[in-house]
């Protein structure tokens, strides 16, 4: 007879240490993705507009950045509890 997953020698740690990293940190991931987001409004808010450049891209690369993230953390989530 074949053997069990509790069976196989390593099971606890390949339980432990396998997956992707977006399954294993999630809710890591999710906090820096609203993290990012974050610090861009606060760039958006606290730089003034003067600065040209640098500025407009500093907000669109946070903002890009923490909404990427958080829609890759969601759509995995969803994939994950699908059918």
């Amino acid at each position: 007879m074949g053997e069990t997953q509790g069976e196989q020698p390593g099971s606890r740690l390949t339980r432990l240490f396998g997956g992707c990293a977006l399954e294993r940190h999630r809710l890591l991931l999710g906090l820096v993705g609203a993290a990012c987001v974050a610090v861009g409004i606060l760039v958006a808010v606290a730089v003034p507009e003067s600065d040209g450049p640098a500025w407009a891209m500093a907000v669109a690369g946070c903002l890009a950045a923490g909404v990427l993230l958080l829609v890759r953390v969601a759509l995995a989530l969803f994939r994950s509890t699908g059918p």
